[in-house]
């Protein structure tokens, strides 16, 4: 059975971005962990600024291994994405699972992560318009699209743009690792 890891912080997550995945990946038969920064429930927005559902987390992101899985899912969320990008254990996995050649999907802000482990450069990739010139910036080229797969650098990178995407990124997720 394929499994795939969702890497998140425990506020700030854009709710639709961290369930669409979950629940696509789950009904596709995929074993799913959710792995947040404190090991604690994962506290959601819509739009950045308004509360909404809280998500149970599996693990810490401390605990978790590439070794382990077979995708690692990147939500945005503004918050999310900017703590998640300054954590040790968040751009580990993000190295680990390119290093090892196994695929990455990120939507909206979470290619911001990417930027700070190392492997943005070289990479074509879309994202949250606002995240562009940093990406740019560290020698990503960057397209306007629902959603761009980029096999460069011995890796799979599958990114979309904010949650409109969803229904693309989400099969595109499943499609890569069934």
């Amino acid at each position: 059975m394929a499994r795939a890891l969702i890497a998140v912080t425990d506020f700030g997550v854009e709710e639709a971005e961290l369930v669409d995945p979950l629940n696509a990946l789950k009904t596709a038969g995929i074993d799913v962990t959710v792995a947040s920064n404190s090991g604690e429930s994962i506290q959601t927005v819509t739009g950045d600024k308004n509360w909404a559902s809280t998500v149970s987390a599996d693990s810490k992101l401390a605990d978790a291994n590439a070794s382990d899985y077979d995708l690692l899912v990147i939500p945005g969320g503004t918050v999310n994405a900017d703590t998640l990008r300054i954590d040790d254990d968040a751009r580990r996995l993000v190295k680990e699972f390119a290093a090892a050649g196994k695929p990455i999907g990120a939507i909206c802000h979470g290619p911001w992560v990417l930027i700070d482990a190392g492997v943005a450069k070289g990479k074509t990739l879309t994202s949250y318009i606002s995240i562009r010139p940093d990406l740019e910036n560290a020698g990503a080229t960057w397209v306007d699209k629902e959603l761009f797969r980029c096999p460069g650098n011995g890796w799979v990178l599958l990114t979309s743009r904010n949650p409109d995407d969803l229904p693309v990124f989400t099969k595109a997720l499943v499609d890569e690792i069934s």
